[in-house]
């Protein structure tokens, strides 16, 4: 089995970023906009759909308030096996963001660990600019 880890250090309060993080249904406009295009929830579980076009159902596990860590398993899509895990903790004036994902087939790890780069990055650029206080894109006024 594969297990990735990457992690990101965030120039936001731990509240802030965690508040992002357990809104589960809000990944394309809270989270990680630009890098997830859509978010539906559906029971326990949600359909993400990435900029690549790629669409997953992920079932989730836990979000755990105390923890601040959630976690969740795609349940359809290529993946044989996917167990994946964000937590944040504070740090300095601000957050690490640690994202853990156990998978399989190994084959797959390459791809999944430039995803989730591209996910931390695009959850850096988001919540920097919510704890700074610009406002996102699509709230602008013209």
């Amino acid at each position: 089995m594969a297990s990735i880890c990457k992690e990101v250090f965030i120039e936001a309060a731990p509240e802030l970023v965690w508040d992002a993080v357990r809104d589960v249904g809000a990944l394309h406009t809270r989270l990680v906009p630009g890098f997830v295009t859509d978010t539906r929830l559906e029971g326990d579980a949600r359909i993400v759909t990435f900029a690549s076009g790629l669409v997953v159902r992920e079932r989730i596990v836990d979000v755990n308030d105390a923890e601040r860590r959630l976690v969740w398993s795609v349940v359809e899509s290529q993946p044989t096996h996917h167990n994946g895990a964000l937590q944040v903790f504070a740090e300095g004036e601000g957050s690490r963001a640690v994202w853990i994902a156990d998978l399989l087939p190994h084959e797959l790890a390459p791809a999944i660990a430039a995803m989730m780069e591209q996910g931390l990055a695009a959850m850096k650029k988001a919540l920097e600019r919510q704890a700074a206080g610009v406002p996102r894109a699509s709230s602008r006024k013209v």
